[in-house]
Parts: structure tokens; sequence; C-alpha cells
């Protein structure tokens, strides 16, 4: 049973954003001979509705740091248990080969139950992603390939496996907010093998609506396929943020999200959870 929860808990460790959590809009390096600043939202926008887009996008080309965290007290078929997932989360924009480009790393610390009681908490598996970003004007794209480094510190936190595969996110600013998408597939190419393989996708559609002062409304629930195993579950989540400016080149971003599961399949799988995060983005050169 331990195993089945951990296998269901795992693909929390691919957030794109992004698990933040993921997030969406137009974006575009600032010009070599200008002042970086946090903005890349299209001028026609108001500037309340440029920051709050720009704040939420993944594709923002901004140094950011990110602490989210999923408190998920409900688990399918295990009851009067809980289990918590935090992401520790860092965002370097690079431009190589002339291609502007997004450099993330995710590091999951995970705590799970132990039967009959009890928990135990570790460090999972290094999820390592760098998208190419194809700006637009009003779509924009970014895909990459996805590497994951078995770096749990047990068997009951990672897969055990080095595992390849691609991302990819799409973006649609608009006036009152924005909408896009990301996904990522990874696939286990190497390792122990003992354990079992993995085939994980995850689908992330993100939803933003703008209010006053900084204020916003979100979904942004991600939806885990087990390939291998056919588990599966998939959340819709309804929450709200505050941005505040701290400076011309420095933004806070807080949040909080509980998600509910419509569909699930899995011992272990989230029936509930509560999202919430921090992110903390300063402008690049």
């Amino acid at each position: 049973m331990t195993r089945s929860i951990m296998s269901s808990l795992a693909p929390l460790n691919v957030l794109l954003a992004f698990i933040s959590p993921a997030q969406a809009q137009e974006t575009h390096q600032p010009p070599p001979d200008t002042e970086p600043t946090l903005s890349s939202t299209p001028p026609s926008m108001s500037s309340q509705a440029q920051a709050a887009n720009d704040a939420n996008s993944p594709l923002t080309p901004t140094i950011m740091l990110s602490m989210h965290n999923y408190y998920i007290p409900s688990l399918n078929d295990v009851p009067d248990r809980d289990a918590n997932v935090t992401l520790l989360r860092g965002l370097l924009p690079h431009k190589t080969f002339g291609e502007p480009q997004l450099f993330r790393a995710t590091l999951p610390v995970s705590t799970t139950p132990t039967f009959p009681t009890g928990s135990k908490t570790g460090v999972g598996d290094l999820l390592l992603m760098d998208l190419v970003m194809f700006p637009g004007k009003k779509v924009s794209f970014g895909a990459g390939p996805v590497v994951v480094a078995p770096t749990a510190s047990s068997d009951r936190f990672g897969a055990g496996k080095w595992q390849l595969g691609a991302s990819g996110a799409v973006v649609a600013p608009q006036k009152w907010g924005l909408l896009g998408g990301l996904a990522i597939y990874q696939h286990s190419v190497a390792g122990n093998d003992d354990r079992h393989d993995v085939r994980l996708l995850t689908v992330q559609p993100i939803a933003f609506y703008n209010l006053q002062h900084g204020v916003y409304l979100r979904s942004s629930g991600i939806w885990n396929f087990d390939l291998k195993s056919g588990d599966h579950y998939v959340p819709v989540g309804a929450g709200i943020g505050k941005i505040w400016e701290l400076s011309p080149k420095v933004r806070l971003n807080t949040f909080v999200e509980p998600q509910y599961s419509v569909i699930q399949k899995g011992v272990g799988a989230p029936e509930w959870q509560i999202y919430a995060g921090v992110n903390i983005q300063i402008a690049a050169r």
C-alpha cells in the first residue's frame, strides 16, 4: 500500500509550474540597451492587468525563487491519514544558441503516512526542465526537454530511475487575465532494475482572472496520469492570490487554492488538497 501511495503522489514532483505551479502569458526578452523590468505584457493592457499577467506567467523571463505546498488531508482508500508535499523551485532565464530559454529546477520534500500509524519525511527526485520560448502577440509557446535525477533520500520518496521527457507550454493573455496550459511527459531510461518503470503524463490547464489592487482569482489543478499502472486523478481548483510590487525589479506573489479531484483512481490518490505558495520574481538582464 505504501508504494501505491507514493506512486500516486509522485506526479507532484513535476509541477509546472509550474506548478508557480503553472501560470501563463505572452513574454518578450528586454532589449539589451534598456533597463530590465518585470514587464512582458503588451503595453495596450492596463498597468494592473500587465503586472498580474506577468506575475502569473510561466514564460515571463525573470529570475524566480518559489516555495509551493500541497497539503493533502484526504487520500483515496486510506482513511484518516494525510500527506504533504513541498516544492522548492528556481527559475533562470538564459539565451543559449541565440534562443531565449527558461531553465527550471524543482525539488520536492514529502511527508507520507506509514502504517499502521505515523509518517516519514524525505527529499524526492530532482526535476530539471528547459523551455525554449516562442513569443507571440496573442499566443506564446514554450517547449523543451525534461530530465529527472534519482536524488530521493530513500526508495519511499522517489522512483529510483533516471527519466527523460518533454514539456510544452501555451499562453494566451487577455485584458481580464490569462489562459494557458502546461504538459510534461517523463519516461524512465535507467536506474534501479528492482524499481518499477515510469511513464508519467501531467497536464495543467490554467486560468487567472484579475481583480483590483493586485488581487486575482485562479484555477491551476494538475491532472496526473500514470500511464504504466493506469492510476490517475483530475483535480479542479478555485483560489485567490495577491501580488505586491516591492520595487520596479522585484515582485512578491502569494496564493492559496483548494483543489478537489473530480476523477480519481488508485490507492493514495488525493481526494482533495490545499495548494498554496509564494513566488519572488527578480528582473533579469
